[in-house]
């Protein structure tokens, strides 16, 4: 206890100049922040395909490395920077984020995980809760996506502890897209197998040298075609879908091959 208010004791030697300190670390480190991360995703999006994720993933690692300078700018003029003054600081403010900032403590704790094991990093896609996007920043808070229909969505880093992060990417600049198509089950599904394949391998959304495979399962209605390809770039992902599912409809028609129709159920009062 005469540890922890012999270091808040070193508050009261403060003078004005030492708070216009703290006060300029923060503002320069806050405008250095917003400094890095425009400039490195200007140039991100400036730079070749390969070297956009690589750039990006710069963003966090340099974002807490500013504000671990910041820190130990700012510590020593708060506290007499000693052993057990320090070791008391940390106790007591550990137990002001257990008590009173529990849930905001546990997103930054999982955010500073996240960076670094690796989870996810901007320009990765991945879905939490349902919600399906690019990760464009990783605040300190929250992870910020951008969905398909360029609806932001943010998501505390705090759901890492009890939600499944499923991520596409993984820091590749391809990832795998399905097309799918649902057939009657009267066909020839070697020949059906063959032109699906060649589809998805003239496509111009594919990444080259990659495999193209189908996928077939047999169900009540009909059959099930499963088109599996890499997409060259992760941004393309859902024209890439498009190609191969308009394109490959096409090829099905000029086969004569009928496509499956599931029976619906009407729901509602009439």
């Amino acid at each position: 206890m005469d540890h922890s208010l012999s270091a808040w004791g070193h508050l009261e030697k403060l003078v004005w100049r030492d708070v216009l300190v703290v006060a300029a670390v923060l503002f320069l480190a806050r405008l250095l922040i917003l400094a890095m991360q425009w400039w490195l995703r200007h140039a991100a999006e400036k730079a070749r395909p390969r070297r956009r994720l690589t750039i990006l993933r710069i963003v966090p690692i340099a974002r807490l490395l500013i504000r671990a300078a910041a820190i130990l700018v700012i510590v020593p003029l708060l506290v007499e920077p000693t052993v057990p003054n320090v070791l008391a600081l940390s106790a007591g403010l550990g137990l002001a984020l257990a008590y009173t900032l529990k849930d905001y403590g546990s997103s930054y704790v999982a955010g500073l995980v996240t960076v670094l094991e690796n989870t996810y990093q901007p320009g990765d896609w991945i879905q939490v809760d349902g919600a399906y996007g690019e990760v464009k920043s990783i605040a300190g808070r929250a992870v910020h996506l951008v969905t398909a229909d360029d609806t932001e969505v943010i998501v505390p880093h705090a759901r890492l502890w009890s939600s499944s992060v499923f991520n596409s990417s993984s820091g590749s600049q391809s990832l795998l897209c399905i097309a799918n198509f649902y057939l009657h089950p009267d066909h020839d599904a070697c020949a059906v197998r063959e032109k699906l394949t060649e589809v998805a391998v003239s496509s111009s959304y594919r990444t080259p040298d990659s495999p193209a495979t189908v996928i077939v399962a047999e169900k009540p209605w009909g059959t099930h075609y499963r088109l599996k390809a890499y997409v060259r770039e992760s941004r393309e992902q859902f024209l890439f879908i498009t190609d191969l599912t308009i394109r490959g409809k096409d090829m099905l028609r000029s086969m004569n091959i009928r496509f499956a129709q599931a029976p619906y159920a009407e729901t509602g009062a009439k």
